[in-house]
């Protein structure tokens, strides 16, 4: 039978790749071809196919029937784009579905969490196919792959591309991960002479990443433009060149995104004064408010990032990012975390053993940690180790938290940049004990309060955190260990590479 004979075809991609296919079968149907070729040169998407027909001197025609197809076919193939349908009443709808829609598309542009292990991305047909078969004869004959200037580049281009996706400036490490992920796929690549067999690719990847920013950087995109004039050269006519260089240091993802499509400066300009007015209601509209805050992300971080204005300025144009939920949200769009639960999760589940260490202290620290581990509730524990925490780690304190009352003016704080202030019922004597469990408390940001009434020290400190984030803030010199702590140790956020007192600190929670 025909259909069990094999069949050669020559397969038109585009006219400057054209590939040999031969199939083990000859297939029956028309549907039954377009699934071979797809799982052979591993096309992802939809298309139909015309051929060569002799009976008309070779010109193309559409193929609707593999019995028309000759011995052995010339096919073309054309990609199929498919339109998703949209209702009128989705097209003139004033809810937020519309907005829902830009924001879902203007998110591609975000970036996503570096993977723990790099999954090297698909590259052309045409690639691809001279990999695999460099792949097969180096498993069979351990025959590297010479690999030419311009597949070098593809694959390189297309890394670049790829690791841009979670970060425009990759660590160390994260090139030596990509390297090796690369050789591990395509072992042909490995380079003879190399300790680790990718040295050269790591370092080709360093430089094809910088040309790759320089591109980004031309096309307008933010998270590079704001390092265009470092050194002069990119910045405006009389203006000096730009020394700090901003970048993401702390685990952001979206540390400066482009904004939304379809929205320029003046059109977020006009929902941020939304936002103002709608903040200024007794009772605000939650979703509606969720909503311009996700839309003015990017202006929000252009702001912070480049500007950084004072903190006044920023209570008066953005007062819905004081308030709790907005908090955690703005983590979550800068950094892809959940900062709640995964804040609380880590410090619960590190407790006990903190607690050990602080009793088995002796000297004077062993006296301070002794007398703030007494209670068992969960909400004291948790206070317990924040408030141990900067006393095992050798940070200073009591410059950020200070005790008050509620009648206080505000002097007794003006010179505080960052801290929490644990309001004591009045009339009260301000102890120890007490400062655990004080009435209130608030955060207090450049010497004034930018949050107030929160009821426990671990949900301050939790908003607090959050708030350094939002704000591009850096930490309390006094309690900077602290912060790098809950930052590196507790959320896994940035640099693996921790300072000699938190690796030590985490050493000990592991045994």
């Amino acid at each position: 039978m025909t259909e069990n004979r094999k069949m050669t075809l020559r397969v038109i991609l585009t006219q400057a790749d054209i590939i040999k296919v031969i199939l083990n079968t000859r297939p029956s149907t028309l549907e039954d071809l377009i699934s071979k070729l797809k799982e052979s040169l591993g096309l992802q998407y939809n298309f139909s196919l015309q051929y060569q027909d002799p009976e008309f001197n070779n010109e193309l025609c559409n193929l609707t029937d593999t019995e028309e197809l000759p011995e052995k076919p010339t096919v073309k193939v054309l990609p199929v784009l498919e339109l998703v349908p949209v209702s009128p009443d989705e097209v003139f709808s004033d809810t937020s579905t519309a907005d829902t829609e830009i924001l879902s598309h203007s998110s591609q542009e975000q970036k996503e969490k570096w993977p723990e292990f790099f999954d090297i991305p698909t590259f052309s047909v045409d690639v691809q196919y001279r990999l695999r078969q460099a792949d097969l004869l180096f498993m069979s004959e351990g025959t590297h792959l010479k690999v030419s200037k311009e597949l070098k580049h593809e694959i390189l281009e297309r890394l670049a591309e790829s690791m841009y996706s979670y970060t425009a400036y990759p660590s160390p490490a994260q090139f030596k991960s990509v390297a090796a992920a690369l050789i591990s796929k395509h072992p042909c690549l490995q380079e003879q002479g190399s300790t680790t067999r990718c040295c050269g690719w790591k370092n080709s990847l360093k430089h094809k990443m910088a040309n790759y920013r320089t591109k980004r950087r031309q096309s307008g995109c933010l998270d590079v433009a704001v390092n265009a004039g470092k050194r002069g050269r990119h910045s405006a006519e009389g203006q000096p060149a730009k020394k700090r260089f901003k970048k993401a240091k702390k685990g952001e993802i979206n540390y400066l995104p482009n904004f939304p499509d379809g929205f320029d400066q003046a059109a977020l300009e006009g929902a941020c004064k939304d936002l103002v007015d709608e903040m200024q209601k007794r009772s605000p509209n939650g979703p509606l408010v969720k909503q311009k805050m996700d839309q003015t992300f990017a202006l929000r971080r252009k702001e912070v990032v480049e500007s950084e204005p004072a903190i006044s300025t920023m209570v008066k144009r953005w007062p819905a990012l004081f308030t709790e939920d907005q908090v955690f949200m703005e983590f979550s769009r800068i950094v892809g975390k959940n900062l709640k639960q995964e804040f609380y999760e880590s410090i619960d589940r590190h407790s006990p053993r903190l607690l050990e260490l602080f009793r088995s202290k002796r000297g004077n620290v062993g006296q301070l940690l002794t007398q703030i581990s007494q209670q068992t509730n969960p909400t004291a524990i948790r206070t317990q180790v924040l408030r141990g925490l900067p006393i095992i780690l050798g940070d200073n304190p009591t410059n950020f938290f200070k005790a008050g009352f509620e009648s206080d003016d505000d002097d007794s704080f003006r010179d505080l940049d960052i801290g929490i202030l644990l309001i004591e019922r009045e009339g009260a004597v301000p102890t120890s004990s007490q400062h655990l469990s004080p009435a209130s408390l608030k955060i207090i940001i450049e010497g004034e309060v930018v949050m107030g009434n929160i009821q426990d020290l671990p949900k301050a400190m939790c908003i607090l955190f959050g708030l350094t984030y939002a704000l591009h803030l850096n930490y309390p010199k006094t309690m900077k260990l602290t912060f790098q702590f809950i930052q590196q140790v507790l959320l896994s956020l940035g640099h693996t590479d921790l300072k000699p007192k938190l690796q030590t600190l985490k050493n000990q929670l592991a045994m």
